[in-house]
């Protein structure tokens, strides 16, 4: 790709992966993550989280969806089996919280693929805003089975009895990104 980026451009296939990597460490420095990818802890953006989640699905009080997704990586030196995940390839592990529009956040992009969900959130800053009461109150995620059920995570039932809980449950999973 790096060859036909150059021929078109006129530029040779080592001028284009250092455009290509000073372009990347340009846009994943702090503050441009900051600026762009937020966790909402003030009342409006909260509210609009919760109303836009509620329209979805009818889940009251959802401010966003947590998941981890497995980047392909190619194979590191160093603790290279604690890399291959459970679809055995390499990869890291992912956590990735979305609002309803599929916007950014939050993203914990630093553990080995064979690292469980549950691991990331517990080891998280998001876990820590939540048990520190830095965001509302009242406000939740929805996470997978995956996840641990919390006051402020909401799971799926693993064996849902009729009635309620199947309600639920087919609501938790009508919203997409729960369901990677």
């Amino acid at each position: 790709m790096q060859l036909c980026n150059g021929d078109d451009f006129g530029l040779s296939q080592p001028s284009i992966s250092k455009v290509i990597t000073e372009t990347l460490n340009a846009l994943t420095t702090p503050v441009i993550i900051r600026r762009f990818i937020t966790f909402p802890l003030n009342h409006h953006e909260v509210r609009m989280n919760e109303a836009a989640f509620l329209q979805i699905a009818g889940f009251p009080g959802v401010v966003g969806v947590i998941d981890g997704t497995h980047v392909r990586i190619q194979a590191p030196h160093k603790d290279e089996p604690e890399f291959v995940n459970r679809k055995h390839f390499h990869s890291l592990n992912v956590q990735v919280i979305v609002d309803a529009e599929y916007k950014l956040m939050d993203v914990v992009a630093k553990w080995p693929g064979s690292t469980h969900d549950a691991r990331i959130l517990h080891e998280s800053g998001i876990k820590q805003m939540f048990d520190r009461r830095l965001v509302p109150g009242g406000c939740h995620l929805l996470g997978d089975g995956g996840y641990p059920c919390k006051t402020w995570l909401l799971t799926p039932f693993l064996r849902p009895q009729p009635g309620a809980q199947s309600r639920y449950n087919r609501y938790h999973y009508y919203i997409p990104f729960t369901t990677m």
